[in-house]
């Protein structure tokens, strides 16, 4: 089986304004390298499909829906006062990352994918149950988990989040909720201020949520280490029966807008840690979901070994 890959065109009329980290040219140069690295043979390519307003709200709160819809249309250019800038044809982008996060989900429960990648933009673990944040209008991540448990009757999913940011968004979506395990690797202190270690759930949701927060300069092993003795032995217990990865590539050394020190071959390195995991707890169902990454030739790379890391052997 191979490695189905989630991509639209449309992606590019997302259009931040000059100089913003999450512009158009990052999809374009992820879809680039995986083009010229790898055979049809290994991955094949499927165009996102928006996603139904009703599975967004799922997720989000219906009156925020809208309020992004009207912002988008009337052509207003920011949606929090802040970093997460919009034109008119982001709303119908921000449905179609969403919507390429549930086929990827399809592809994989289907059994027509060994597992997926959807490499669309914007990106959502930022995004709250109803405020934009982060470059982040829907969390497309969670979109997809709400969308698996309900569509195929899946009782307990995980997210992996290896953004160099916290992904407070997916963490607040399912913070009361047991039924979805979320772990995060993230630099700490560090925006958006969230992801400490007491952070563990509430309610139902207790000790749900594992944070790796980890410091500025952090290298693979310390990702390793953590693996090993925290985050392993915590999603053993939950026992997923899907695995969903929210893909932030900003942990890499060259990124801009973090201080980590992750490689290109970390990635598939960290991938490989999560796909043998996901072999052994649900039958390989894995699903990766494109975040952040703003050095676009140190994101093209990391996204191929990315990549090459979901479509090798045991």
């Amino acid at each position: 089986m191979k490695t189905a890959i989630i991509y639209h065109p449309d992606c590019a009329l997302h259009d931040t304004g000059g100089y913003h980290p999450e512009r158009p040219e990052r999809t374009q140069a992820i879809e680039k390298a995986l083009r010229d690295n790898f055979a049809d043979k290994d991955i094949y390519w499927l165009k996102a499909t928006p996603a139904e307003l009703s599975r967004i709200e799922q997720i989000h709160d219906q009156g925020y829906v809208r309020k992004v819809e009207e912002a988008c249309l009337r052509g207003a250019d920011q949606l929090d006062h802040g970093d997460t800038h919009v034109c008119v044809d982001s709303f119908a982008v921000a449905r179609l990352s969403a919507g390429g996060a549930m086929l990827a989900v399809d592809e994989v429960m289907q059994g027509k994918a060994r597992n997926a990648f959807s490499i669309m933009r914007p990106p959502g673990h930022h995004a709250e149950h109803a405020q934009a944040m982060g470059f982040c209008l829907f969390n497309n991540v969670a979109v997809a988990a709400r969308y698996a448990q309900q569509q195929y009757a899946l009782k307990r999913v995980a997210i992996i989040d290896i953004d160099v940011h916290h992904g407070n968004g997916t963490q607040h979506a399912f913070y009361k909720d047991g039924t979805v395990h979320f772990t995060s690797f993230h630099q700490y202190p560090f925006y958006p201020g969230t992801g400490s270690r007491s952070e563990t759930g509430e309610g139902e949701g207790v000790g749900s949520t594992l944070n790796i927060p980890l410091v500025a300069g952090a290298e693979y092993e310390e990702y390793q280490l953590a693996w090993d003795a925290e985050v392993e032995p915590a999603l053993k217990a939950f026992q997923p029966e899907l695995v969903l990865i929210s893909a932030g590539f900003d942990a890499h050394q060259d990124d801009p807008l973090a201080n980590m020190r992750l490689r290109d071959e970390d990635f598939y390195k960290l991938t490989r840690l999560i796909k043998n995991f996901a072999a052994q707890s649900c039958a390989g169902r894995l699903v990766s979901v494109l975040e952040g990454g703003y050095n676009l030739d140190a994101l093209a790379r990391s996204t191929v070994e990315h990549v090459q890391s979901l479509c090798d052997g045991e």
